[in-house]
């Protein structure tokens, strides 16, 4: 406790600064030399062109990066190149922008990229920005107020139709008050990034410090990175650890979602690290390589979305050849239509339900689509199929969070994992725990074992499995039932054995099946012997006990009963009636002893016990007890040390 004036003040513990100030980050659109990264510097002090290829040419070749502190917001710029030469690297820096800096020169007007520029973000789905008319010092008011309208003419109907238009001249310094200003407000306005989501980080860069070893630096899009956390390294899979920590060029002991993060890794050599990769938790996401999407076309793209085109896919920092399945009933997607497709690429992606992508035509090179990954696992189709696929994937793209759930579900005959839903959605593990909880509350979905069905799928597989049981029990009345191996190779190939034996256990429990041991049987099953069939189980039982301990081999007593070796497959099932039924009992291999046989031997022994004070009993002893050979009397004893009738 604090005491001021006399009064006891309660000690509060503040957040970390960077977490008391807010961060957002401003991403740069807009043609080659309309000054862009002359803005940024203006209104930073940084020069985001850091490769000397820039500074002698004068253009940005690869994206810059650039912070400005505003008090209570910290912003964070991405300078991106405007050549079309690069627009693959403006993709990789467009990724994750919480605002767009939408940059038109006053000389110029808009141009071809920036229209380019501009589609890409609405197909990003960037919901926040504003128009920066540069370059004002070069033209009168007239030109000026042209071009403003020709940007209006540009954005209208989109998302920056209302967006505020400042213009400004880099030299002069003339309307940058006034920009910081409305980038403060713009910054203030912006939700903030959702907690629900497990940390990840795309990496647009990658290099050495001298000292320190490798460094990434990425749009931190969700979650939090500390400093010694263990992360993983997607696609390749490599377990790595956070040495270091920078935001905005600060050292930090923990960074957050929105802020620009450099990491300084240890587990790693800088030459395993490239552009495109993601640092996420430990064994939380996984990488695939088809997708389903929804996907809007541009109104003047050069071509229809069609299936077996190949294209290249942008996503999050990363760039992927793919082929395209369209799974609308038309088999195209047209200029300024939306549509549903499968993406089948050609190199490991990580992406989520959720993430934006840009499309790309392969040759020669030009924005035709954005779209939306519905499901990152998708199988893939058959053409019978994709209208009950098209309703699927409205679910998961529209539907609330539990159907979502049951969508992803329903598609999986072997159940899911909650893990597998964490890597389909990238929740976080508890948000999955109140999303899988709620979709059991409403029926949705059930789960066994630990994995996730369709309640429908759950309940047919079970059906299924009782239906194959008494159709066995037809076709066998003289088997016990089906044995339990046998039903898992049916339906449980490729699902863990824990599942196998929660269902199981299920039907064993609400009375569908019996389990006895190794085997399913029906409850009403009773192996009905037919009078043919009782006849020979008679037959064979008296020959069994008639030849007391010295019973005949399973073979002899079948052709003493006059069945043909080819029957004998037949009599081995009416032998197994004996066995079940206990008339039967199996002492050694295929050494089998009438009851009433082994009854009688071991009463002998019990007497033959009460009369020596030691209660032994030695081979030679037992065979003369016995009246048999050694070749029955020693596994006769090792039954009897196995009962625990005698010890050894």
């Amino acid at each position: 406790m604090l005491s001021v004036g006399g009064k006891l003040l309660a000690r509060v513990l503040l957040p970390p600064y960077s977490e008391l100030v807010k961060s957002i980050i401003v991403g740069t659109a807009g043609h080659i030399d309309h000054g862009k990264t002359a803005l940024v510097r203006a209104l930073t002090g940084i020069d985001a062109d850091r490769l000397p290829e820039e500074k002698r040419r004068g253009i940005t070749i690869d994206i810059g990066f650039a912070d400005l502190d505003l008090g209570d917001v910290r912003i964070g710029f991405v300078d991106v190149p405007g050549h079309e030469r690069f627009v693959k690297n403006m993709l990789a820096g467009a990724h994750g922008i919480d605002v767009v800096a939408l940059v038109v020169a006053a000389d110029e007007s808009v141009m071809p990229q920036t229209r380019e520029h501009f589609e890409i973000c609405r197909l990003l789905a960037v919901r926040h920005g504003l128009v920066v008319l540069t370059k004002k010092d070069l033209v009168d008011e007239e030109m000026l107020s042209l071009v403003r309208e020709e940007a209006k003419e540009l954005v209208a109907g989109s998302f920056l139709e209302k967006a505020p238009v400042v213009s400004v001249s880099s030299r002069t310094g003339d309307g940058l008050e006034e920009l910081k200003s409305i980038l403060r407000e713009i910054a203030l306005a912006v939700p903030a990034r959702s907690e629900e989501f497990i940390t990840r980080l795309p990496i647009d860069r990658a290099f050495t410090m001298s000292g320190f070893g490798p460094v990434v630096t990425g749009t931190l899009i969700a979650g939090a990175i500390e400093e010694g956390e263990e992360l993983q390294l997607l696609p390749a899979a490599r377990q790595v650890r956070v040495r270091g920590l920078q935001v905005h060029g600060a050292k930090m002991k923990r960074a957050a979602a929105g802020q620009r993060t450099a990491v300084n890794l240890t587990g790693i050599d800088t030459a395993e690290l490239e552009r495109g990769m993601v640092l996420a938790p430990p064994q939380r996401l996984r990488p695939t390589q088809i997708i389903d999407a929804r996907v809007t076309t541009l109104e003047d793209a050069v071509r229809s979305v069609r299936s077996r085109h190949r294209v290249r896919v942008h996503i999050g920092a990363a760039e992927a050849l793919a082929r395209v399945r369209v799974l609308e009933e038309s088999g195209e997607i047209k200029p300024g239509a939306s549509g549903f497709i499968q993406l089948r690429l050609e190199a490991p992606i990580i992406g989520v339900s959720g993430d934006r992508f840009i499309i790309r035509s392969y040759s020669p090179q030009h924005t035709i689509a954005g779209g939306i990954i519905v499901d990152p696992f998708a199988p893939k189709h058959r053409a019978r199929e994709l209208a009950h696929v098209r309703v699927r994937l409205s679910m998961l793209l529209d539907g609330t969070r539990e159907e979502r759930v049951g969508a992803l579900v329903s598609s999986a005959p072997n159940g899911l994992h909650r893990a597998d839903i964490v890597a389909r959605t990238g929740w976080r593990d508890e948000v999955v725990s109140v999303a899988v909880e709620s979709a059991r509350a409403q029926g949705l979905i059930a789960e066994a074992g630990g994995q996730l069905f369709a309640t429908n799928t759950l309940e047919d597989l079970k059906q299924n499995m009782v239906k194959d049981v008494r159709t066995h029990h037809v076709a066998e009345p003289l088997s016990r039932g089906l044995g339990l191996e046998i039903l898992r190779g049916r339906y449980f190939t490729h699902a863990s054995p824990d599942l196998f034996r929660a269902v199981v256990a299920e039907l064993h429990k609400n009375g569908a099946l019996v389990i006895e041991k190794d085997i399913a049987r029906s409850p009403e099953h009773a192996r009905a012997v037919s009078g043919e069939d009782a006849a020979l189980r008679d037959r064979l039982e008296e020959i069994y006990r008639e030849a007391k301990l010295a019973a005949p081999s399973i073979g002899d007593a079948l052709s003493r009963v006059g069945l043909a070796a080819p029957q004998h497959k037949h009599g081995r099932k009416v032998i197994q009636v004996l066995i079940d039924s206990g008339v039967l009992v199996r002492v050694d291999g295929e050494m089998f002893l009438h009851a009433s046989a082994l009854h009688d031997v071991i009463e002998k022994l019990r007497e033959f016990a009460t009369k020596k004070s030691d209660r032994a009993v030695d081979v030679p002893t037992f065979k003369e007890l016995a009246g048999v050979s050694r070749k029955y009397a020693i596994p006769l004893l090792e039954y009897f040390d196995r009962e625990r009738i005698t010890r050894r």
